[in-house]
């Protein structure tokens, strides 16, 4: 039996031949510098082999499905098992995914709503109960005499198929006619239907008009349409609406019928109802009666034909609110960013989209005067000071009513009497006229995200939201948080009778089950509607980490990447239960991590180093934690002994006496919260997961003063006020998302340093002897790439079942740019030699450039000095995106004046690297600027000048400042989780929880 994971030769980026027997079934650990190989072992090389060699197992027309890792760069691995990794990437953008659905709670709970949920009326409240066929027939006979309709069996509902056997069996059944998709036909001149799409097709049981005798066949046709049809029938009236619904749909005649004179009024025209008229909410056409032998409400008519787990799917048709698809919300134009900035008149350019030429267009300031003249203002008034009544008119028009609008045509002036439709309402319309994807990019710039007006967020139809379980339709309990969830489920058979607790015991097991596995990570707090873009990526893998322990596998080889991103320390032992309980399952679990509990709890450790980069890729000490703890060359053991450590400082800085202080903030889950920043200092926003940090620092402060300082077009969380932006110039957002979507882009065009490499290429006597240009040294454009690869130094290879294959390119053999251009050379070194130098090494290279050097310095500064100065951007993690940006900013000229703003920066750091991290923030401080950070990193937080602790739980329990002062007056306040891990960092006691 194999007892241990085998790596022999790893040699996957800067690996240096690592060999390496990891023991299968345990917790194990692989930490180092950052950049010091941690990830090339465990998720490039050992994972990648465990992926590939599963896919490879599979079938060649199972493998075209999924994606084939490439074959790492190692000589030999044994014991691996098929491999899942759960890394911090957002689980999906798409905003039909939810927290709900991600973890299939939601797929349980569609299949609960289906088989126990009640249907209520939405007219009477009363619950709804099936019909029996003597009831659907006395509901017809009350029908005024004499009116026509068809009885007609759905037999098929928006579904897929060509239905020609159906078809031949329904005619040999003796049925004559069906109507497909609106449009009636002889069974016989059925068209061919094409199976790619859905199609409804009801079959004509009866013809019939109402008349006292009719009964018996009435009731015989019923019972033949309630048995084609699954218990459905429909009755659809030939001329006129169903009495009772007058005013909410239209006459509706079947496709193919007429109105003859003898049926109707004389003369009434012939039509035909192509487009179905539906009756408002319900989505019934207001000509047709639906009957169930299921579900139906007797007073108002109102049906749902089927209670089916797809009813209650906004991502189907069938229960997808009709108005939003299912998205809950509607981009429609926003007031705030059509009107950004208040302070600006009317003739200034306030209205930002009418005033986007320059100067602005004299149309609309010719509307805009005539508007003036006609309601008594000045197009000079600040947009703040006008009338409310006058900015309505302005945005949203005069309602219909007509004013004068003046216009002048060079020298002839003309008058136009018409009703003014509003900026909102020009920009609807020229959104709807537009066939130009620019001009539609260019409007969406002014619109948000609304909530939908027809189902208010909810995203199902009327039908779904009918159906209830113990008062709450899905949609109520999709709000609830994880822990507000877990606590209605449990107690939820409770209030069943014992029918539906037999029908939904194996149910309710699986929901309580992921939602008890969502709470053990750490993410009580989160709502089970909250979309998963807008996760972040410690969040999203929390959430891929309990699926999996929801799934039950074992013998599987688990790799995650910094499952504690984003955790409190109070969170943290949750989640180590959560990892070991996966490795009692029988998986082996491989974490790269930084976490100090983490590596304290792990079976067995890997420390990776001794430096990043090329002065990485070996392993520094292995073993248990007393193996780790006595090696003398780790830089991690010398953390955790003690021996090295992030001080804490001598004095906490005042700050300049200013503040930035955000009045009644209310974004998200905020209880008006009031907090002041004083500036010139190092401020931690701190708290549990889910408290609101986020929410106050990124969607209040940060949004508020970028509109205010950069004039950013973003909308701030609802707050009254931010005062004291006067005393800063700039906002500076530095978060984790990646510096370029391309492997084009990487730190030296983000930095700005590759122009500055280009130009001092071309200033060399080759260069300009040959006339070559800063463009020649461009590998984006023609003229000094290799036109072979176009500059990608790669070509790629369809393999079809096998993975794409990209093999260096035999022209320029991956040097990117042709050979003339690598002919010019700066100290013996081509353009494709400097983007292949590490940061370190262009600092030395180009001492005696100083736009290229400082670039490169500072870039080393923040602990990047390992990276290559052409690495793909694709490449770089989200710790190491956000200290490029970092890079980029502090290379720029200091006015001392700025507000920096930073989430979660020591994401992927080791302790060594949060030490130089920690000297380049305080600084920017030390220079007179501000630095806000998000963190939860207790070396960090005990080193800030200011603390504003969030909490005390997290969200609908949070949104409060539980404490705010220095460290050390945080570490006394009792209601603080922070404080009380924060305590003995300082030398403190640990003050007892209220």
């Amino acid at each position: 039996m194999l007892t241990h994971i085998s790596v022999r030769g790893a040699r996957e980026h800067n690996l240096k031949g690592v060999d390496v027997d990891l023991p299968r079934d345990s917790l194990i650990v692989i930490t180092g510098l950052s950049g010091s190989g941690k990830s090339s072992l465990a998720f490039d090389t050992i994972y990648a082999e465990g992926q590939r060699r599963y896919v490879e197992s599979l079938s060649a027309y199972a493998r075209q499905f999924l994606e084939m890792m490439q074959k790492p760069d190692v000589e030999h691995i044994e014991g691996l098992s098929p491999a899942i990794s759960i890394e911090q990437k957002t689980t999906s953008r798409n905003p039909r995914s939810t927290v709900a659905t991600v973890t299939e709670i939601y797929d349980y709970m569609r299949l609960l709503w289906a088989r126990v949920g009640i249907p209520y009326s939405p007219a009477t409240g009363l619950p709804i109960s099936a019909q029996t066929v003597s009831q659907m027939v006395d509901r017809v006979m009350q029908l005024p005499e004499g009116t026509r309709f068809y009885l007609l069996a759905p037999v098929v509902r928006g579904r897929k198929g060509e239905y020609r056997k159906e078809l031949l069996e329904w005619q040999k059944a003796g049925y004559t006619r069906v109507r497909i998709d609106g449009e009636l036909y002889a069974i016989e001149d059925a068209p061919a239907l094409d199976k790619k799409y859905k199609h409804d097709i009801e079959v004509v049981v009866d013809r019939l008009a109402v008349d006292p005798d009719m009964g018996t066949r009435l009731a015989d046709s019923f019972e033949q349409a309630l048995k084609l049809a699954d218990g459905l029938a429909y009755v659809d009236l030939a001329d006129g609406v169903v009495p009772g619904r007058e005013g909410v749909g239209a006459d509706r005649l079947l496709p193919g019928e007429a109105v003859s004179p003898e049926a109707g009024s004389p003369g009434r025209a012939v039509r035909a109802a192509s487009a179905d008229k539906k009756m408002k909410g319900a989505g019934i056409p207001a000509n047709r009666i639906v009957f169930s032998e299921k579900f139906a409400c007797p007073v108002s008519g109102f049906t749902i034909p089927e209670i089916e787990p797809r009813l209650f799917s906004f991502n189907a048709p069938m229960g997808a609110c009709p108005a939003c698809d299912g998205l809950g919300e509607r981009q429609e134009f926003d007031p705030e960013l059509v009107v950004p900035n208040e302070a600006l008149s009317l003739k200034k350019g306030a209205v930002v989209p009418w005033a986007k030429s320059n100067p602005p267009s004299p149309y609309y300031m010719q509307v805009l005067g005539s508007l003036a003249k006609e309601f008594g203002f000045s197009l000079d008034t600040p947009w703040a000071d006008l009338p409310p009544e006058v900015k309505l008119i302005i945005l949203h028009g005069t309602g219909g009513k007509p004013v004068t609008l003046r216009f002048q045509d060079g020298r002839k002036s003309y008058e136009v009497r018409k009703a003014f439709e509003g900026v909102i309402g020009n920009l609807n319309r020229r959104l709807l006229q537009t066939e130009s994807a620019w001009m539609r990019e260019e409007l969406a710039k002014y619109q948000t995200a609304m909530p939908c007006e027809t189902c208010h967020g909810a995203r199902l139809k009327p039908e779904a939201l009918a159906v209830k379980i113990a008062g709450e339709d899905i949609s109520v309990s999709t709000r609830r948080s994880v822990v507000d969830a877990l606590g209605f489920f449990s107690t939820l058979p409770a209030q069943l009778n014992d029918q539906q607790n037999q029908i939904a015991k194996a149910i309710l097991k699986e929901i309580v089950e992921r939602l008890g596995f969502l709470n053990n990570v750490g993410l009580d707090y989160l709502n089970l509607d909250r979309t998963s873009g807008t996760l972040s990526g410690g969040e999203s893998q929390r959430i891929r980490l309990a699926s999996q322990i929801g799934s039950g596998l074992s013998g599987v080889l688990y790799v995650l990447d910094e499952p504690s991103i984003g955790l409190h320390q109070r969170d943290n032992d949750r989640l180590l239960i959560t990892l070991k309980r996966l490795r009692d399952l029988g998986n082996s679990v491989i974490v790269v991590e930084h976490d100090e509990d983490a590596i304290r709890a792990a079976d067995y450790i890997v420390d990776m180093g001794p430096g990043a980069g090329v002065h990485g890729g070996t392993i520094v000490a292995q073993g248990t934690l007393p193996e780790l703890l006595a090696h003398r060359d780790s830089l991690t053991a010398d953390y955790l002994n003690g021996t090295r450590r992030i001080d804490v400082p001598a004095k906490r800085r005042k700050g300049s006496g200013k503040k930035l202080t955000v009045h009644n903030a209310r974004a998200n889950n905020l209880r008006g919260v009031t907090a002041s920043i004083p500036l010139g200092t190092f401020t931690c926003i701190t708290g549990v997961s889910g408290s609101g940090k986020s929410s106050f620092t990124i969607d209040t402060l940060y949004a508020a003063s970028a509109r205010a300082l950069n004039g950013a077009r973003i909308i701030a969380g609802p707050h009254d006020k931010v005062t004291g932006l006067e005393h800063c110039d700039k906002v500076i957002d530095i978060d984790q998302s990646p510096i370029g979507r391309t492997p084009r882009s990487n730190p030296a065009t983000y930095t700005g340093a590759f122009t500055n490499i280009r130009d001092w290429f071309a200033g060399l006597p080759e260069a300009q002897a040959r006339g070559y240009k800063p463009g020649r040294f461009s590998f984006n454009v023609k003229g000094g790439r290799c036109e072979a690869c176009q500059g990608d130094g790669v070509l790629k290879i369809e393999m079809h079942f096998l993975p794409d294959v990209y093999v260096t390119c035999d022209v320029c053999h991956g040097a990117r740019y042709n050979r003339e251009t690598l002919e010019v050379k700066f100290k013996g070194k081509s353009i494709a030699d400097v983007l292949d130098m590490t940061v370190e090494d262009a600092v030395e290279f180009f001492k005696a450039v100083p736009p290229i050097r400082d670039k490169m310095a500072m870039l080393a500064e923040v602990g990047l000095g390992y990276i290559k100065v052409g690495q793909q951007a694709t490449t770089l993690s989200g710790g190491e995106a956000q200290r490029v940006k970092l890079a980029k900013e502090l290379s720029r000229r200091a006015t001392g004046n700025t507000l920096y703003i930073l989430d979660e920066p020591t994401t992927g750091l080791h302790f060594e690297d949060v030490r130089k991290l920690l000297e380049v923030l305080h600084a920017l401080v030390d220079q007179g600027n501000s630095v806000v950070v998000i963190e939860h990193n207790l070396d960090v937080i005990k080193t800030a000048d200011w603390i504003i602790d969030m909490g005390p739980e997290g969200g609908i329990k949070g949104g409060e400042v539980v404490a705010e002062g220095t460290p050390e007056k945080v570490a006394k306040a009792p209601r603080s989780f922070t404080g009380r891990y924060l305590a003995p960092l300082l030398g403190l006691e640990a003050v007892a929880a209220e």
